[in-house]
């Protein structure tokens, strides 16, 4: 059994969106991160650290850090981030400050000079912080950890606060990979969801960076926005294509106004229907395979000279809370405001408040407000899940030897849950192993759910968005 391809991409017919379009997971982790509990706490997540520092692991995986910059100049209304809305930049340097703090005491348990691979500045806007804040924060890190040569080093950029003299001061820091948060370029859509960017500025940015010597530059874009058509959105691909980036994230838009305040200023009638959504979607993965971009998964195009590209052929291809990584999966650090880690068997969250990650910190405790051990029955599953996800393809075999099973026998229920998908040609099941089709790449996100154990029991999905 081979893995799956997607060089030739399926229609997909309305008849399986309508029924296997379901709320679900995105699968950064699992458990996902609603599982979290407050029951697990500062204390455990030391205890993790300083087991990472004695044992093994330290030796031979590195880490991959995670800095959260919450701060945005303006409100983005589709925005489901965690954020502070000010135009007060010296709050910039106050948090950097607590920054320093936090990692001082994961050095503490940790130890100083771990080996970093993976480094991603998110948010909120990290461009928010000066220059002069950036360079402190990654003096701050490289005095604590140890830089791999030939590391992903990558940070999110709004377009509106950066211009090539700026990111020639960001590849000089030692970035190496951009995105670029674009959403949609056209003008009413911009304004209906309050980022209004032209796209000329997006092209002179995309055309410096390459200049500098980029490895990788990514672009954000999202369907289901109010005022989008599939005409509007047609546009707004044409141009994408025309840009060229190395990487498209394409999501989609979920609309949970009573979960995400900001979202309460979007007007449900102006928003497209699921039907349209579909139509973009169709359009979206036409074009985007028409133009050579290789449908990596999950929303994630690359073209086909991408490491994420190379990593997805190979069968390297992992998943963390950043999405798709070409990286081991290895041990991640999250640092700041509402910030996860994952170390061993354990997930850890920040507190989600700047009063209270403040307050955490001012007495000298790291600011872990929830998280949870993993039980023997959750390694399994992720092992399984994540197999789904990243390949495409679950051999019995593997999983037996890893975690000392027997896969029919653990997973009788869920192997005839599955049949019902196999007769619609999603996957293929046979004595030893389970492969997602084409077309069921699609709905990868689907067949990992029936493996969910804590969503089987629950059937709880409308915190979730849709998985097409």
């Amino acid at each position: 059994m081979n893995a799956i391809t997607t060089d030739c991409m399926p229609t997909l017919s309305p008849e399986l969106i309508q029924r296997f379009d379901v709320s679900g997971p995105r699968y950064t982790s699992y458990p996902t991160a609603d599982r979290f509990v407050e029951a697990f706490t500062s204390d455990h997540f030391t205890q993790a650290l300083e087991q990472r520092r004695d044992g093994a692991r330290a030796m031979v995986l590195p880490l991959s850090l995670y800095v959260h910059i919450p701060f945005c100049e303006s409100l983005c209304y589709f925005c489901a981030c965690n954020k502070i809305i000010t135009k007060h930049h010296d709050r910039g340097a106050a948090y950097l400050c607590y920054l320093s703090r936090e990692v001082d005491l994961h050095t503490a348990h940790l130890g100083v000079g771990q080996t970093i691979s993976q480094l991603h500045l998110g948010g909120g806007t990290p461009t928010f912080l000066s220059d002069s804040e950036l360079q402190e924060l990654m003096t701050m890190l490289r005095r604590s950890f140890t830089f791999a040569p030939g590391g992903e080093y990558s940070i999110e950029v709004d377009p509106r606060t950066v211009n090539a003299a700026r990111l020639a001061k960001l590849a000089a820091l030692g970035f190496n990979r951009l995105s670029f948060g674009v959403q949609d370029f056209d003008p009413a859509v911009q304004k209906a969801v309050h980022r209004v960017q032209p796209a000329e500025q997006v092209f002179a940015l995309v055309e410096s960076a390459r200049t500098l010597g980029f490895e990788s530059i990514n672009v954000d874009l999202i369907y289901g926005l109010p005022q989008q058509t599939p005409e509007s959105f047609d546009r707004t691909l044409e141009q994408i294509i025309q840009l060229r980036p190395d990487r498209i994230a394409l999501y989609a838009y979920a609309h949970l106004p009573e979960r995400f305040k900001p979202q309460r200023h979007i007007q449900t009638s102006e928003l497209p229907t699921g039907g349209t959504k579909v139509s973009m979607l169709s359009r979206s993965l036409s074009a985007l395979q028409s133009a050579g971009y290789v449908y990596v998964g999950m929303d994630h195009f690359a073209l086909p000279t991408d490491s994420l590209a190379v990593a997805k052929r190979q069968g390297r291809l992992h998943r963390n809370f950043q999405g798709y990584s070409t990286q081991p999966d290895c041990d991640l650090i999250g640092l700041g405001v509402s910030a996860i880690g994952k170390v061993g068997a354990t997930y850890s969250q920040n507190a989600k408040t700047m009063e209270e990650y403040c307050d955490f910190l001012d007495q000298g405790r790291l600011p872990v407000v929830r998280g949870l051990a993993l039980t023997r029955d959750d390694l399994v599953r992720r092992t399984v899940i994540m197999a789904l996800m990243c390949h495409g393809q679950l051999p019995f075999e593997s999983i037996e030897l890893a975690h000392l099973i027997d896969f029919k026998s653990y997973f009788a229920a869920e192997l005839v849950t599955l049949r019902s998908m196999e007769e619609q040609g999603l996957i293929e099941i046979n004595d030893t192993s389970i492969l997602v089709t084409a077309m069921g790449w699609f709905f990868v996100r689907g067949v990992a759910m029936v493996f969910d154990r804590y969503l089987q029991a629950d059937r709880t999905r409308a915190r979730f968005s849709k998985i097409i």
